[in-house]
């Protein structure tokens, strides 16, 4: 008789959420690391074809964000009102911020004045980068801690939120999409502007690897808690070494013509920094500072059993239907970016 193993669903919740997050760093990570180098660019067609490349893949990349959110609503509700009530200024912000990126996509090509043109691209950009940045600010913030009352509810403001720590995570999140988005956009175009942007990848790598490091040590010094996992764990630390490697692989990738292949290296890379992020929070959700008795875990703030077996149902039902419409839009808009008369 086979023993009766019963899944601990709050794991997997935990790691479920998180693989959803990450798919929207990896997916929208691009699009604003895209938007980040915009305005680097000087010509109108350069613009345009920078523009295209994300153009039929961005508002499909930002369900990965909905479905993540609606996610961490029903598995982990004490969480979800926790961050979204202490968050609740940036949040709006990144919201705007991503409404104006949207709408600068739209918009740009619509009239062909200089001006018009000008004003959105640096709306495009502007809103790519603080997106980013507020990114950075959010996951900082989880990790360094939030100040939580007795009943696991928000008890500072939005100035708190701004402090040396997540602003350094704010830049490294900026400097990984840049990195990112550099590499995509070399993966879909050709000529001239894939020169330009081949050029920029290992300045953006450059960029990443000063902001990663510098974020390591602060991480080791002031988050001691975030190394637990690792040090009662060693073998972890390859995550660290894997990402490293996907990193280097990069340029190599880059110099032999092997676009696809570097884009793969920096998805790689994405997942090692979710997945060390991940294994350092676990098993907090949120961290609570300065009572750290009251930081919110994925036992103490999850749903109940039933809803969360409900889920996990749901999940296997609707989860390859997203994997496959994305998939899906991929290949159908696979190879290099051409402008026609239907191009942003």
């Amino acid at each position: 008789m086979l023993p009766n193993i019963q899944p601990d669903l709050n794991l997997i919740w935990f790691i479920g959420v998180g693989i959803l997050f990450t798919g929207y760093a990896i997916l929208d990570g691009f699009d604003l690391g895209v938007g980040a180098l915009h305005l680097l660019t000087k010509t109108d067609e350069e613009r345009r074809l920078m523009i295209n490349s994300i153009g039929p893949v961005w508002d499909g990349n930002e369900v990965w964000l909905v479905t993540g959110g609606g996610a961490l609503f029903a598995a982990f509700p004490v969480v979800y009102a926790a961050v979204f009530s202490g968050f609740y200024t940036a949040f709006y912000l990144l919201l705007f911020a991503l409404i104006f990126r949207a709408i600068a996509i739209e918009f740009r090509s619509k009239q062909p004045m200089k001006w018009w043109r000008n004003l959105w691209d640096a709306s495009f950009s502007v809103s790519s980068i603080f997106s980013s940045f507020l990114i950075g600010i959010v996951l900082a913030n989880i990790a360094w801690g939030v100040p939580l009352n007795a009943e696991q509810e928000y008890a500072g403001n939005f100035w708190g939120l701004f402090h040396p720590y997540s602003i350094l995570v704010g830049l490294l999140t900026i400097s990984l999409f840049m990195m990112h988005g550099a590499i995509y956009v070399v993966m879909k175009t050709e000529g001239d502007l894939q020169k330009k942007i081949s050029s920029w990848i290992n300045k953006t790598i450059i960029f990443f690897i000063i902001c990663y490091a510098t974020t390591t040590m602060a991480t080791l010094l002031y988050l001691p808690h975030m190394t637990h996992y690792f040090k009662a764990h060693p073998w972890l630390f390859g995550l660290a070494f894997l990402n490293m490697l996907a990193i280097a692989n990069i340029p190599r990738e880059i110099t032999h013509g092997h676009e696809f292949r570097a884009f793969l290296s920096s998805c790689a890379a994405v997942v090692m920094l979710m997945a060390i992020f991940g294994l350092g929070m676990f098993p907090n959700l949120v961290v609570s500072n300065p009572h750290a008795e009251y930081s919110l875990t994925l036992y103490n703030a999850a749903s109940s059993q039933k809803t969360l077996r409900i889920m996990l149902y749901v999940a296997l039902l609707g989860l390859p239907l997203v994997l496959a419409y994305t998939v899906a839009v991929y290949w159908i808009f696979r190879g290099k970016v051409k402008l026609d008369k239907s191009s942003y």
